[in-house]
């Protein structure tokens, strides 16, 4: 019989296996477990309808799932405040400004730099408030192809989404070229194809982790941009009144001699596409209506954010480029893309004033941008090619939307489509690639003008069944009359970048050089008569228009009044602050 020292060691060894043998399991089902969860994640989530849905808490409450609230199509609303705040204040800020106000300077001189500019950002500043109101009632997936579709005409709803899909997914490649171009100011050992596999695999990681991985990466880079605006307009009015290293006071100099325009009419004309491109993926704070948290209070602050951008950021940053460069300076048609950081307008002054340093720092702002974009592509072309299969308007394997609020589907098409980055390592690249691009070249201008109407067409449908705008959480401050002035801008845009397709700046007319500038409103035109003739859809009406479908009720008239109650109690210098942003 064993003796009792020995009868403890027994149990104790036995204890001690039981527990390793159980912290085993535990770690092996741990394991099993959290890989067994990303395999799920991937799994389709429950479909279900757009359809109004009262917010209450007890319905917010059971809405919930990993702590992200889920929208009625399955897309995550994981945008804060602080993600839509940022992309729109410094979301569009890229090349177009950087590298593009160069060529624009040079075609068109400092005065019509900035009136065209003004001019456009005036125009986008209607359509974004006229796209805040319609997303603050209508947080849909798909935005303004949903609006479309349901204001308009399902026929143009077709067209606007497939023509803006098209648009991001021909860009996505694009801009991987570009980060490899980039990357060659530093070294040009490395073949361009190595960056873009690196860029790619970066942009497929970032869009694994979904929305939230499109929101922290736009907000950190958006942060970054308006940091390096915000440092060069200090600087710029420091050079200008001759505080740089040469001591030159410059002031208006510039704008007498060589003088504030340049190529007349057609230069002015030639402007207002540069600036289009400039302020390019405004729209998207709409896009990310159906996957922000409370939609009711974000969009309309990330909308007034707009105005300032616009001022600040463009306004004044581009009048003191053309009092620090004149637009006859040959550097600045010396780049060789249109990512380069050497015929930068801002990266040109600086060097004219003797500081050597901030070209590198600037091409990495351009490095940036161009990852933004590209960002930004996967992000819109799959949400909205994900909405047009919802509306039965795509294939429907397009509106596979997994666990994790992911379409997958439709972000594996962007990422399949960016292996087309690959055709510029051939010598045919940049010829194919023009011809791409000009499919979706005048996208922009057809999507906001698409806004606008819809914004007409909303408020028109409001009164007629009997609403009114006491009823709206957020009004656009210009009302209807703000989208027809808007509308018409854009199609004084079209119209003006029709007649430089005909007669070019810096070339006879040919056919090639016509589709090349307008090869987008033949492919939008046969796009909407092929839907029309295929499912002979309706015009819609004032009297029939859907106001139901899709609408987020948090504007009840009590909520409404309480929140206008509030506001009153705030100093005056609070409202004032919340009125303008």
């Amino acid at each position: 019989m064993p003796s009792l020292t020995e009868s403890d060691n027994y149990w104790e060894t036995a204890t001690d296996d039981i527990r390793a043998q159980i912290i085993t399991t535990s770690n092996t089902n741990s394991r099993r477990n959290i890989f067994q969860r990303m395999i799920d994640s991937f799994k389709r989530v429950p479909s279900s309808k757009n359809i109004s849905i009262p917010m209450t808490e007890t319905d917010r409450r059971d809405d919930q799932n990993d702590e992200v609230e889920k929208g009625e199509s399955g897309l995550h609303r994981a945008l804060k405040n602080r993600h839509l705040q940022m992309i729109a204040i410094g979301g569009s800020i890229g090349t177009g400004l950087f590298v593009g106000s160069g060529l624009a300077l040079a075609s068109s001189g400092p005065g019509a730099l900035v009136l065209d500019f003004a001019i456009i950002g005036f125009m986008l500043f209607n359509v974004c408030m006229a796209l805040g109101e319609l997303s603050v009632v209508f947080p849909v997936s798909g935005s303004f192809a949903a609006h479309s579709t349901r204001f308009l005409d399902p026929a143009w709803g077709f067209a606007m989404g497939w023509n803006y899909a098209l648009g991001w997914l021909i860009i996505m490649p694009l801009e991987l070229t570009a980060a490899g171009l980039v990357i060659n100011y530093w070294t040009t050992s490395i073949n361009v194809a190595v960056w873009i596999t690196i860029f790619l695999i970066a942009l497929l990681i970032i869009n694994l982790f979904g929305v939230r991985g499109y929101g922290e990466i736009e907000f950190v880079i958006s942060l970054i941009k308006v940091i390096a605006v915000i440092g060069f307009i200090i600087l710029g009015i420091i050079l200008v009144f001759g505080g740089g290293p040469n001591h030159e006071y410059l002031g208006g100099k510039y704008w007498q001699n060589p003088g504030a325009f340049a190529n007349g009419f057609k230069g002015i004309c030639s402007t207002f596409v540069v600036a289009a491109f400039a302020f390019g993926g405004t729209e998207l704070v709409g896009l990310a209506a159906a996957e922000t948290d409370n939609p009711r209070k974000t969009i309309p602050r990330a909308t007034k954010q707009v105005f300032w951008r616009i001022m600040i950021f463009y306004i004044v940053s581009l009048t003191l480029i053309g009092c620090l460069v004149p637009y006859t300076s040959r550097r600045l048609l010396s780049g060789t893309s249109a990512y380069d950081a050497s015929a930068s307008p801002f990266v040109i002054a600086i060097e004219d004033a003797g500081i050597k340093v901030l070209p590198s720092i600037f091409n990495a702002m351009i490095l940036c941008a161009v990852l933004s974009v590209g960002n930004s592509s996967v992000y819109g072309a799959s949400r909205t090619l994900c909405a047009l299969a919802e509306n039965g308007q795509a294939p429907n394997i397009f509106a596979y939307i997994d666990r994790k609020g992911r379409p997958l589907s439709a972000v594996a098409l962007s990422m399949l489509l960016g292996f087309i980055a690959y055709i510029n390592c051939a010598e045919v690249g940049s010829q194919v690639f023009h011809w791409l691009l000009a499919l979706a070249g005048l996208s922009s201008f057809f999507t906001w003008s698409s806004i606008c109407a819809c914004h007409i067409m909303f408020r028109i449908a409001w009164k007629a069944q009997g609403h009114t705008l006491d009823e709206l959480t957020f009004v656009a401050p210009f009302g209807i009359w703000g989208s027809c002035i808007g509308l018409l801008l854009n199609i004084l845009c079209l119209i003006a970048q029709f007649y430089l397709a005909i007669f070019p700046l810096d070339s006879p007319p040919s056919a090639e050089r016509f589709f090349q500038a307008y090869l987008a409103a033949p492919v939008i035109l046969l796009l909407y008569v092929t839907w029309k003739l295929w499912k002979r859809s309706p015009f819609m009406r004032p009297n029939t228009i859907d106001l139901t479908t899709g609408r987020r009720l948090l504007d009840s008239q009590q909520l409404i009044d309480e929140e206008k109650a509030e506001r009153m109690t705030r100093p005056r210098w609070k409202r004032i602050y919340y009125t303008l942003c």
